[in-house]
């Protein structure tokens, strides 16, 4: 490190990464300072410099006492130890020693009382909250929250019959047949211990899981508008019972509250969901398998007039970030539950679902909101962002007790009847989110195109999710439309914008300059 990089550091003041201290003569009060960096995500400890930031400097002789001081206390201060490295940087009040400590591989460390430290803004804390504790372990990989066993619970919670009816399809034989009973044939699949059922063995196969474990379901709701605090609802439901059940039944919400458009398909079909249906298989199960089971919390399912979210309690692994999962990295949280859901549940494993939900409808945010605890999925809907049509057609169809006046009336639009405004009606920028490629593609249209002109525009090579994810919703949404709409199959179909098309990109070039 620089003077120039202190300085900077310096300026910047205190935060979870850095922190100043005028001196240590204590070695406990050194060593908690290291356990709380090695336990969060590493960082670096300035000696010699006030809390205000001012450089208050360090003689030669303090360095030689810190630094046998440091070592005293990485070695036999904290457990297990660690190997934190310094550098001394001279400046005009004086030394100023630098302590760098890494993220520590063995969380969680502790000072020699057996106390653990975590940064907490730029200061520390103690954790002493059973659930922050049990996730520090799970950091760690000495435990698991699928493989602890369920205190309450017996083999009597275990659908008997389920569980032999999976042992069957995987190996080919009965449990009958093996001579095994239930409570062994558990253990022998890792699902239970001591007789008593797993997290993972109760979540498969148990008679009612939230019975003993109530937080682990799934709370849905869809919102005629586009605020979590609507006043109103179109539909909603907790969804219980075991894993295959909650992703069925989660699915099916998710299925009934989004609209069906035509597409490519006749008149008479019951049309394509404006969403990918895959798209909401992976990303659901993604959230049954992968959630943090040491989080007393449901799994929210929240559709809006313009995306559909999906919650679930626990952040990303320390390992992992947005970035990484959108290229396949995964951690198996819960390996117990992994194992046997790639056998029940439709996943691969591997941590290809989010980079094939994305592939299927690019228009997916991810968000690892770590201060909340959550990790959300955002998928944006092709929709005008207004009041959806309720099962029955209702505008704003709530539960009962509501006005009509607040509710809407039956004149509006039938679930698969929705229509999208036309952009010349009102500013695009109000009821439509388009996706980068979308844009690119509208700004590059100057006259006709082939379906192939488009696709060389934006780089892709699969004509059919071109067609589907990028091109059929301009189309719908009046931005594009064909020189031969008879024909819609033509081989001399060409493409071209609309006067609402024209007028987008006149306003982005206008926004860009």
């Amino acid at each position: 490190m620089t003077l120039a990089d202190l300085q900077q550091i310096l300026a910047r003041g205190e935060d979870s990464r850095h922190q100043f201290k005028r001196d240590f003569n204590n070695v406990d009060a050194l060593a908690s300072e290291l356990v709380a960096f090695a336990n969060t995500a590493g960082g670096c400890l300035l000696i010699g410099v006030e809390d205000s930031g001012t450089v208050s400097g360090l003689s030669s002789a303090d360095i030689a006492r810190l630094n046998q001081l440091l070592s005293n206390a990485a070695s036999q201060n904290v457990r297990p130890a660690i190997n934190p490295l310094s550098i001394n940087v001279q400046t005009e009040q004086g030394l100023v020693m630098v302590v760098t400590i890494e993220q520590g591989l063995n969380k969680p460390y502790v000072d020699s009382q057996g106390r653990i430290w975590v940064k907490n803004g730029a200061d520390k804390r103690r954790v002493t909250a059973r659930e922050e504790l049990q996730r520090l372990f799970q950091q760690a990989g000495l435990v698991c929250a699928d493989a602890v066993p369920v205190a309450g619970s017996s083999v009597a919670d275990i659908d008997a019959k389920a569980l032999g009816e999976y042992f069957q399809r995987r190996f080919r034989q009965s449990p009958e047949q093996t001579g095994l009973e239930t409570v062994r044939v558990l253990e022998n699949l890792g699902l239970a211990s001591g007789g008593i059922p797993n997290l993972a063995g109760l979540l498969l196969f148990g008679k009612a899981p939230q019975r003993l474990r109530p937080a682990f379901d799934i709370k849905a709701v869809a919102f005629p508008g586009t605020v979590l605090h609507d006043r109103q609802y179109l539909d909603s439901e907790d969804i219980d019972g075991n894993l295959q059940e909650q992703y069925r039944r989660g699915l099916a919400f998710i299925k009934r509250n989004l609209h069906h458009v035509q597409g490519r398909q006749g008149f008479n079909t019951l049309g394509q969901l404006e969403v990918p249906e895959e798209v909401f298989e992976e990303l659901l199960v993604n959230a049954l398998i992968h959630r943090d089971y040491f989080v007393s919390a449901s799994i929210r399912i929240m559709i809006f007039a313009d995306r559909i979210e999906l919650i679930s309690p626990g952040h990303l692994p320390d390992v992992l970030d947005t970035d990484k999962i959108r290229f396949g990295l995964s951690n198996r949280r819960n390996p117990t539950l992994t194992s046997h859901a790639v056998h029940i549940l439709p996943y691969r494993g591997l941590g290809t679902g989010i980079p094939r939900a994305i592939d299927a409808w690019p228009m997916i945010r991810l968000e690892d909101d770590r201060q909340s605890n959550q990790f959300k999925v955002v998928i944006q809907r092709l929709v005008e962002k207004g009041p959806l049509p309720g099962p029955s057609g209702d505008l704003a169809g709530t539960k009962s007790g509501s006005s009509r006046d607040q509710a809407g009336t039956k004149s509006g639009p039938g679930r698969d009847q929705v229509r999208a405004k036309s952009a010349v009606e009102e500013p695009v920028g109000i009821y439509l989110s388009l996706h980068q490629e979308q844009i690119t593609l509208l700004l590059k249209m100057k006259n006709d195109h082939s379906a192939a002109e488009l696709m060389a525009f934006v780089g892709r090579s699969n004509r059919s999710k071109f067609r589907d994810q990028v091109l059929s919703p301009l189309l719908k949404l009046g931005l594009v439309e064909m020189t031969i709409p008879e024909k819609p199959s033509s081989s001399k179909q060409r493409y071209r914008l609309t006067a609402a098309g024209r007028a987008l990109n006149a306003e982005q070039r206008s926004s860009d300059d």
